[in-house]
């Protein structure tokens, strides 16, 4: 046997116990923040913390990652997640280093924390983890709040020119509001999480408005009677500039397929219009594209070099530039598949309302739901002419099948109950 045969042994098996080291450390950091941590997705209201001490903390640990970016502050009911990765894929397609921080993610964890489109690196989150873990144990934060505190570091520590940061719940406690931002912005105010921000729509934009910082602009997306004056007064009280997007541009004109939304979009101060193609297909899609339009106004006049051939090739590749999913999107044709990740009752009625606008001989609907949703409410809005397949979650938070399709029986609805979605 040749002599260095050994040596190479030892190298291939050292090399081999190092891959599987890094790959078993991944899988176990995820491990740790969804089983370890406290994590509103899985548990909910549980894992909600009142208050911003502990991001506080975390971010005085890493020497405040959160004030060595631009970033811009994105709250609402609905819509919110969709303006992130509009506004993200216009700056990326102006030739900016943009940060995104969304959730909860779909499929995998590092969905949440992106740049230029690019998800997170599995190695800097694992040593990022290993690195928290002592002030963890010693001041037990919420999985939200290690993982606020990890885009943060994330976005400083690669220097990107501006981040794209969606709140997780409310705003003025989210744990995303230790930042200010070149911009607050507020797409809109409907009953969701009433049992944490608030059981009248005056209540919740309270807990919205929170995000608005001292001479800070903010756009509202939607002009809302019951809530706009809690918008007009929190941002006078803080000398913010406000404007109402929906006063700002409306959609003349409109049609769409199933792959692009074409939008004759009028700018009612400049009196002009702009054509756009948007890969974003829902109808609820054209409220949140004039909230970003307005946005990017504002932040042109803040020095932000972003042309209208930006906003255009931008907002026509938003899910290409970012991997959005799971908005009205079409899985395939004949037969036609359509996702959408609507969650409330209002966001339920703009799906619904665009579902009957199609033509179909046969509506099979899968859908679960969460313990901690208005079921009744949401249940009542389904059609009753559909095919239903019940499911549920693989998380302790979700609905029992057997339970839902008990309640959507009494709703006048039918179909069969499945333990899993697959």
């Amino acid at each position: 046997m040749d002599e260095t045969e050994p040596a190479l042994y030892r190298f291939l098996f050292l090399s081999h116990y190092f891959c599987d080291f890094l790959i078993m450390n991944y899988s176990e950091t995820l491990t740790y923040l969804f089983d370890k941590l406290p994590m509103f997705t899985r548990i909910g209201s549980a894992a909600y913390k009142a208050d911003l001490g502990n991001t506080i903390q975390l971010c005085n640990a890493l020497s405040h990652p959160e004030r060595n970016f631009k970033s811009i502050h994105i709250a609402g009911t609905n819509g919110k997640g969709s303006c992130s990765h509009m506004l993200a894929s216009i700056f990326q397609t102006a030739g900016y280093k943009t940060g995104l921080y969304t959730s909860p993610h779909l499929i995998d964890f590092k969905e949440r924390i992106k740049i230029d489109g690019v998800e997170i690196d599995e190695k800097w989150l694992v040593e990022f983890v290993e690195k928290l873990k002592p002030l963890i144990k010693k001041i037990q934060p919420s999985f939200f709040e290690v993982t606020v505190s990890m885009a943060f570091d994330y976005f400083a520590e690669m220097k990107v020119d501006i981040a794209i940061i969606e709140t997780g719940l409310g705003g003025l406690l989210d744990s995303t509001n230790v930042i200010i931002p070149e911009l607050s912005l507020i797409t809109n105010i409907s009953y969701d999480h009433t049992n944490l921000l608030g059981n009248t729509l005056e209540e919740i934009a309270i807990q919205k408005a929170g995000i608005i910082k001292e001479n800070i602009p903010v756009v509202i997306g939607e002009t809302q009677l019951e809530v706009e004056s809690v918008f007009r007064m929190t941002a006078e009280t803080h000398q913010s500039t406000i404007l109402f997007a929906d006063k700002q541009y409306e959609v003349k004109e409109s049609f769409q397929n199933s792959e692009y939304a074409q939008l004759n979009v009028k700018n009612k101060m400049m009196n002009d219009s702009i054509d756009l193609q948007l890969d974003l297909t829902g109808n609820y899609q054209q409220k949140n594209c004039l909230s970003v339009l307005t946005a990017i106004d504002v932040l042109r006049n803040k020095g932000w070099k972003i042309s209208s051939q930006h906003i255009q090739d931008g907002l026509k590749e938003v899910k290409k530039n970012t991997g959005l999913k799971g908005r009205f999107d079409t899985l395939q044709q004949n037969p036609t598949v359509i996702v959408d990740v609507a969650h409330n009752e209002a966001g339920l009625n703009e799906v619904l309302r665009q579902v009957h606008q199609l033509q179909y001989n046969a509506l099979h609907i899968v859908t679960g739901f969460v313990k901690d949703k208005e079921i009744e409410k949401a249940l009542n809005i389904f059609p009753k002419k559909a095919t239903y397949y019940f499911t549920q979650a693989d998380i302790p938070r979700a609905l029992p099948f057997v339970e839902l399709r008990e309640k959507a029986i009494a709703n006048g609805l039918s179909g069969a109950g499945y333990p899993t979605v697959t």
